[in-house]
């Protein structure tokens, strides 16, 4: 599926009810992993500890961070979806979101988005957004949820 370029607010909300994409498969090391436990402080052994998960872990491998996961969203949302035209975008809420399966090192993960809202806020676009995040070739997604972004377009020319 080739991404989906919008230009304005009437194009974004043409979209409302349908699937807009799905990411490539982006691969989780263990590099990233530790990185992100160096940034965010957290050193569960479970995620950066190899030879202690393999043994102790129900997963026998580290596993990602949730967060993780989730601060992946915005690099995955681009691969989907080109919003032109913009002052600004703003990731505004996390409406709901379902933790359902652990990221083991070195899975490859990819971003399903459907559009389900768009609400026009004095010309800027509340926009709601259905996301999966899936693992390759495992049935259950890592996650699902609901994120809100604020889109301000400019004035049209």
């Amino acid at each position: 599926m080739s991404k989906v370029i919008i230009h304005n607010l009437a194009e974004l909300e043409a979209c409302v009810g349908r699937e807009l994409g799905v990411s490539e498969l982006h691969t989780i090391t263990q590099e990233q992993i530790n990185q992100f436990a160096a940034a965010t402080h957290d050193h569960q052994w479970i995620h950066t500890d190899p030879a202690r998960a393999q043994v102790e872990s129900p997963f026998q491998a580290t596993i990602a961070h949730g967060y993780l996961t989730v601060a992946l969203l915005p690099y995955l949302w681009q691969q989907i979806v080109a919003i032109k035209n913009l002052k600004m975008q703003v990731n505004y809420e996390i409406e709901s979101l379902r933790f359902n399966q652990a990221v083991t090192v070195n899975s490859q993960v990819r971003l399903r988005a459907s559009l389900l809202s768009v609400a026009n806020l004095r010309g800027i676009a509340k926009t709601r957004v259905g996301v999966t995040l899936e693992i390759d070739s495992v049935k259950k997604p890592a996650y699902t949820g609901v994120i809100t972004f604020l889109y301000h377009f400019n004035e049209p020319a």
